[in-house]
């Protein structure tokens, strides 16, 4: 059955790079091992997610998928399905072959061999859970990593140290295992990397006994990442070099960490401005007054002015986010409620009953339902 890594991302297939990366980033923490844990679909699902990001990421991949990935019988290029993940252009050289047969030259014909240099180490991604005030501050973080860094046994090397890396005897130290087919086009030359040596040319004498000969070994770690402030709910954060070692002398790979961002009981966030919402008496809104306002900045003094309306808003300059470059800084805007009363004293409602007269108002309330709210 084909599957469409344009679908596994839910974008359409002439997407830009920045809506895959929007789609990917927001899959990659729903998904993430460390949020569905011992969920085995949500790990099958991440490693999807992640397959069909290489792929669509990378403008060589992609345009190599779009042209044979989705048809062609090769189950859309995911791994053990012998799709796209297999594919070697080292593999059109029998078609170099065939046309040689047609004019007489020799398919077996010498390739340039490769041997396998440096592998950059692989990425690895996190879940970073921040509270409120951590995001709009900046923080620094401790996090406990378990990934492949380099043995320390044999530095990396793959040998048991006092052993010697000798030439690999399936390829003869070329790194490829050649085969030639008779068709009747005439002899067709197949290559690909050795089994033996994964195309390196060279083995160990002897395997080194901590990481068998793989060159890394598993561990646990601790990475300290400094987060810096202004950062989003949902945002992801690179940290160079702190993924997996390389392999031969390698680089290690990145750490992406995707950004939770608690809530917060009081304050609402969007971009770099902050909100709040305050209830003052109607006296407060009707006469005016000065409140005491909390902001993640500590408190500040409001003036309000006579006639404060129902739902009005207030910016309180500079106290809201400051910008992960520190260019600008968001406001804090407050709204009001105005509560009014249920209940008033029969003191209370004299003097209300004055006001009423003194703004020209002739109320006609239902004494008895006014009889009800008086304490």
């Amino acid at each position: 059955m084909n599957k469409d890594l344009y679908a596994i991302l839910g974008v359409q297939k002439g997407a830009n790079e920045l809506d895959i990366k929007r789609a990917y980033r927001k899959l990659a923490q729903k998904y993430h091992p460390d949020v569905n844990k011992n969920n085995s679909e949500s790990d099958d699902r991440f490693k999807e997610i992640n397959f069909a990001y290489e792929v669509l990421s990378d403008p060589k991949k992609r345009k190599q998928y779009d042209q044979f990935g989705s048809t062609g019988g090769n189950n859309g290029g995911f791994p053990g399905e012998g799709g796209f993940s297999g594919f070697d252009p080292s593999g059109f050289e029998g078609f170099a072959d065939i046309f040689e047969s047609f004019f007489g030259g020799s398919a077996q014909r010498e390739t340039r061999t490769k041997k396998r240099g440096p592998i950059k180490g692989n990425d690895i991604e996190s879940v970073l859970n921040l509270t409120f005030e951590e995001a709009i501050f900046g923080t620094e973080k401790t996090l406990e990593t378990t990934k492949a860094e380099t043995c320390p046994h044999c530095s990396g090397h793959g040998n048991e140290p006092g052993t010697k890396i000798i030439t690999c005897q399936e390829c003869k130290g070329t790194g490829q295992i050649r085969a030639i087919r008779q068709t009747l086009l005439g002899n067709i030359q197949t290559v690909h990397p050795c089994q033996a040596c994964q195309g390196a040319g060279q083995i160990p004498e002897k395997k080194c006994t901590q990481c068998h000969g793989q060159m890394r070994v598993r561990q646990k770690g601790i990475v300290t990442v400094k987060i810096p402030g202004g950062v989003e709910n949902g945002s992801t954060i690179r940290i160079n070099g702190k993924g997996e070692a390389g392999i031969m002398g390698g680089n290690h790979g990145d750490l992406y960490l995707h950004l939770s961002i608690a809530s917060h009981p009081r304050f609402q966030r969007q971009g770099n401005t902050i909100y709040s919402t305050i209830t003052i008496h109607v006296l407060q809104a009707i006469l005016g007054d000065e409140i005491q306002v909390e902001t993640v900045h500590g408190k500040v003094k409001l003036k309000m002015p006579t006639g404060t309306q129902h739902g009005q808003i207030f910016k309180i300059k500079d106290h809201g986010v400051r910008s992960i470059r520190g260019q600008n800084q968001g406001d804090h805007q407050v709204k009001i409620q105005i509560n009014i009363p249920g209940k008033v004293s029969r003191k209370e409602k004299e003097l209300y009953h004055q006001l009423a007269k003194e703004a020209g108002l002739d109320i006609h309330g239902d004494e008895g339902l006014l009889s009800k709210i008086i304490k």
